[in-house]
């Protein structure tokens, strides 16, 4: 068992530390609340190749796994740059299109997604489903060679941003006649797809939306694979890497509030001439949040370790652990902190009451916490399925 980050790691995550506070949270909240995108920290992160690490080399990535990308997305969030577009282009899609993709979607793709130059970001939540793929009622139908998809999709994050979108569909499986899940590669710009932005009680650069897609054609290579079977095997490709990524960024969070709190505590001086930090009421808080923070690192790291060995059953719990405890981890470590800087936590200045909203996100989003417990109770403990 070894906790260690290889040399190679480690350079990596120095390297990404550095670009994180060259921008910092200062940058990331002014893009916000100006309604821009962080273009140039992402444009120079693809320049320096971080966002393709877990891309193989032959398109232009760095030849990584799972592991370097949670790096990558955690350094940026403790460094106040929580970019939630990492999870859901060189994650999600990414590793979706590299295992399940044809080598055409291969060549097309992989290239822009290592350098940043294209983004594609990711559409299975359905206003009346959720995330329950079961119950999809977004479907693909076939008219010729080419493909008509129709239905809706909501909080799809960063449409406005990318040049296509990945969406997960149902199918009618011509040998059954049952309904089977399918994954596309759509153009949103593609004729019969429409967005709506959605207002979101969240401080970030990155936007959601309500997708709707009105016999919208698409060419037959829009499937992804060379069939309608790689659909099941394409669309869970996508989740363990989306868990641990997000579990990376909310661990990454978590580290930013608590150093920001330890460095007002430690100086803060208001009872004697004693920092605040001093006081146990104030300090074994802090004390407790980076307990949980780094507890979350270390299935994070479990998870990824797991992931980037092949152990996808195993990793899929590890995953979902790991989500769960960084999604717990980071919104304690904001409230914490805030808490501890007093008046000064609810400002902008002091950056840290600006990541409340995402943090609380955190634990609902890309799964609720409830249904993580579910999955655990069923896969860990034996449980029935309660739902």
């Amino acid at each position: 068992m070894n906790f260690d980050l290889t040399p190679e790691q480690d350079q990596l995550r120095d390297a990404v530390r550095a670009l994180g506070r060259r921008y910092g949270h200062s940058y990331f909240v002014s893009k916000a609340k100006s309604g821009q995108h962080t273009t140039e920290l992402w444009h120079e992160a693809g320049r320096l190749g971080y966002l393709g690490v877990n891309i193989p080399t032959e398109y232009g990535g760095g030849g990584g796994g799972i592991t370097e990308l949670a790096l990558v997305c955690e350094e940026l969030a403790a460094a106040g740059c929580p970019l939630l577009l990492l999870v859901v282009s060189p994650a999600i899609a990414a590793t979706v299109i590299n295992k399940h993709g044809t080598e055409e979607q291969r060549k097309k793709h992989l290239p822009g997604l290592a350098d940043g130059s294209q983004k594609i970001v990711f559409a299975i939540t359905e206003p009346d489903a959720g995330s329950n793929f079961h119950r999809l009622a977004t479907v693909a139908r076939r008219d010729g060679d080419d493909w008509l998809l129709s239905g809706r999709k909501i909080y799809i994050s960063g449409v406005d941003e990318a040049g296509h979108v990945l969406v997960v569909a149902r199918t009618e499986d011509s040998s059954t006649g049952k309904l089977k899940p399918a994954l596309f590669i759509v153009p949103t710009d593609a004729p019969g797809l429409e967005k709506s932005k959605l207002d979101m009680e969240i401080l970030s650069p990155e936007n959601q939306f309500l997708l709707f897609l009105d016999d919208v054609r698409l060419p037959a290579d829009a499937l992804v694979g060379e069939s309608l079977d790689a659909g099941l095997p394409a669309l869970f490709a996508g989740l363990n890497p989306e868990r641990i990524t997000v579990a990376a960024m909310g661990a990454g969070t978590g580290r930013y509030a608590i150093e920001k709190a330890s460095d007002y505590t430690a100086t803060r001086k208001v009872w004697g001439g004693r920092s605040i930090g001093s006081h146990q009421g104030v300090a074994h808080p802090l004390a407790h949040a980076a307990v949980q923070v780094e507890l979350a690192r270390l299935m994070i790291h479990k998870a990824a370790t797991l992931y980037d060995a092949g152990r996808d059953l195993e990793a899929g719990i590890s995953g979902n652990m790991a989500k769960y405890a960084a999604g717990e981890a980071a919104a304690l470590a904001v409230d914490t902190a805030v808490q501890a800087l007093g008046g000064a936590g609810m400002t902008t200045e002091y950056g840290v009451a600006t990541l409340l909203g995402a943090v609380r996100a955190g634990r609902i989003a890309p799964v609720s916490r409830e249904m993580i417990l579910n999955f655990v109770a069923q896969h860990v403990l034996g449980q029935d399925k309660s739902y």
